[in-house]
């Protein structure tokens, strides 16, 4: 059989300040983990997956200037 040749991937476009974060881990230490993380961010409910992961974004505030305060004191 012959192979496939793969597919050319398309770039991933991210936000200043949101990270896309992946966990494989048991139910149980992904709570821990999620429980630590909503302590100090803000966090997107996690899609989970098979083969014990989840896929959530997290935001760590913008970073990027304010196009709508430049100028303002």
């Amino acid at each position: 059989m012959a192979r496939r040749e793969r597919a050319e991937r398309q770039g991933r476009e991210t936000l200043p300040g949101i990270a896309d974060i992946r966990i494989v881990a048991d139910e149980a230490t992904t709570d821990v983990i999620l429980d630590v993380l909503r302590a100090h961010f803000t966090i997107t409910v996690p899609r989970p997956y098979s083969g014990g992961r989840s896929y959530l974004q997290l935001d760590t505030g913008n970073p990027a200037p304010d196009p709508d305060l430049d100028g303002e004191a």
